[in-house]
């Protein structure tokens, strides 16, 4: 007997397609090789949808008293911004729209009977008519050509159906043209493989079926496809690049930007403007002020800039691609480092090192989910995690833990700021055994005595001294030492309690509000003040301390 179309029907959705997305995550990683062979396809799917599946659950604990639950309108809504918040790389991304476009439509359908069924057939078409518009150069043989094929399928199921009846035709449509994708692309075609977002789709809609018939189908045919692609390794199949098939992404961008932005329309659509010049695979999805951009780029920076100036870009992921040719299953590199950035010139800066950063926010400091996720997606045997917060050790350490149980090798490098991190980073040298480059990254952190200036936003009592609001706050590893009226005046005692002990090289690393004059007037300072040590200077950018300083 069919279900009907309510709140407790998409939150059973979100937890089968949870389950599917899980057990096929891994063959759908191993075909992924469009747009960018980076093996991870599968992965960014499932951490969308659980994103997806958390926001419902919170709809349906805040709703209030036991027995009840959320209307439809708001667990789709909680189900669209959960995935639009929480999206990973070109295909969750454009997942996020395509839920985005269902929960248009559906939060004013009927929960029954006919008026249920068009309401979805309506959905599936606005989803995806809505993901072709995210994209900024539509490719037909992808998750969108079997999004088109399963909003075909469902307006030609019968027209006084259930909405059970629609789902399941959707998904049977979505399965077939999953099958026809390489026909379509001829990197699937010279790959052997479908689409792996498209194999996504499938499954989230099998599920989707599933959930209004109350016919639990687990079935591996949700992410199959006929012609090349054999039975026994369901998705799986020879990697591209064997039997004389050639990568076409060499020479591709070499950095994945990702963030959240709050801004208007006007200013998105000049967005796209310019990161369409910038790189490729653009994907913009959202609205109502709030958007997820994803882009291919050369020039992380340029890209992360690009949002400053047209809103308030947060939750900003930056992922090196590696040099060389990307496979499918992309080379494991010997060792690489992971590093947790406050800033986006930070996290770019490390990024251009040839690092993994993971861009944080003050006050959002990042799950040891995020952590596991970018130590993967390094693509190395060997990992160096640098948390640059003393608030992350615990986090950071359960990360490592995960990534151990999962084959890689981690050091947990106890680097409590930022400028350890960088430190830690310049001395890195992959040549060396993993014990020796842990040791000398270790020992570079530990020799780099930190300090922050920060501004105080309420009077308080401090180690220093009572503090009033706007005070500016001089903090040496992690304590208030020095309460001064101004930056400069404040950044230089913090200089000259710190090289009193001795030093070599200042490090400043600037905020995204403070002047070029204040570094300028800082190394003049240690110039004259402090003989024989040196001084280098970096933009933090948006999210950083007005002022991080490192002596080493």
């Amino acid at each position: 007997m069919p279900y009907p179309l309510d709140a407790a029907a998409v939150r059973t959705w979100c937890g089968l397609a949870l389950e599917a997305l899980g057990r096929e995550r891994e063959r759908i990683d191993a075909i992924n090789v469009y747009p960018v062979a980076d093996g991870d396809t599968g992965t960014n799917l499932y951490l969308t949808l659980e994103s997806a599946a958390r926001a419902v659950e919170a709809a349906f604990d805040g709703h209030g008293s036991a027995g009840t639950q959320p209307d439809l309108a708001a667990a789709v809504g909680a189900m669209a911004h959960g995935a639009l918040i929480g999206a990973r790389g070109n295909s969750g991304t454009i997942l996020a729209q395509l839920l985005r476009g269902m929960a248009q439509v559906l939060a004013a359908a009927p929960t029954g009977g006919s008026g249920a069924a068009d309401a979805l057939r309506r959905a599936l078409r606005r989803a995806a008519s809505a993901a072709y518009e995210a994209v900024a150069h539509p490719v037909e043989g992808t998750v969108l050509t079997v999004a088109t094929a399963a909003a075909d399928a469902a307006e030609l199921s019968a027209a006084a159906g259930e909405a059970a009846e629609v789902a399941r035709a959707a998904h049977q449509g979505a399965v077939k043209a999953l099958r026809a994708t390489p026909e379509q692309l001829a990197v699937l075609g010279q790959a052997g493989v479908v689409d792996a977002g498209g194999c996504g789709l499938v499954a989230l809609l099998g599920a989707l079926a599933d959930a209004l018939s109350g016919e639990v189908t687990a079935e591996p045919v949700a992410v199959q496809a006929g012609g090349p692609v054999p039975e026994a390794a369901g998705c799986a199949v020879t990697p591209p690049g064997a039997d004389g098939c050639a990568d076409p992404h060499v020479g591709g961008p070499a950095f994945e930007v990702i963030y959240l932005l709050e801004a208007g329309d006007a200013d998105v659509a000049r967005l796209r403007d310019r990161l369409d010049r910038l790189g490729d695979s653009l994907v913009v999805v959202g609205g109502d002020g709030l958007w997820n951009v994803h882009v291919h780029v050369d020039d992380a920076g340029a890209a992360v800039e690009a949002g400053i100036e047209a809103g308030r870009p947060y939750r900003i992921r930056i992922t090196h691609f590696g040099a060389g040719p990307r496979a499918k299953e992309p080379a494991l590199a010997p060792r690489a480092v992971v590093a947790v950035m406050p800033g986006a010139g930070l996290a770019a800066l490390c990024a251009d090192a040839g690092a993994t950063p993971v861009t944080v926010r003050p006050g959002e400091p990042p799950a040891s989910g995020e952590l596991v996720q970018a130590i993967r997606q390094a693509h190395a045997r060997e990992v160096m995690l640098l948390p640059n917060d003393p608030e992350l050790r615990h986090t950071a350490a359960a990360a490592a833990e995960q990534a151990r149980a999962e084959g890689v090798r981690v050091a947990l490098i106890p680097t409590r700021s930022a400028v350890q991190g960088l430190a830690a980073l310049a001395v890195h040298e992959p040549g060396r055994s993993f014990d020796q480059d842990m040791v000398a990254m270790t020992a570079a952190a530990g020799a780099t005595r930190y300090a922050e200036l920060a501004v105080a936003e309420h009077r308080s009592w401090t180690m220093a001294g009572v503090c009033q609001a706007g005070d500016v706050l001089g903090l040496i590893d992690g304590d208030v030492v020095v309460i001064g009226p101004d930056l400069a005046r404040t950044a230089m005692t913090v200089l000259d309690r710190m090289l009193s002990a001795g030093g070599e090289l200042v490090t400043l690393v600037l905020g995204a509000d403070v002047p070029a004059s204040l570094a300028e007037g800082l190394e003049r300072h240690v110039r004259e003040r402090h003989l024989a040590v040196d001084t280098v200077v970096y933009e933090g950018g948006a999210h950083a301390a007005p002022l991080l300083i490192g002596v080493e």
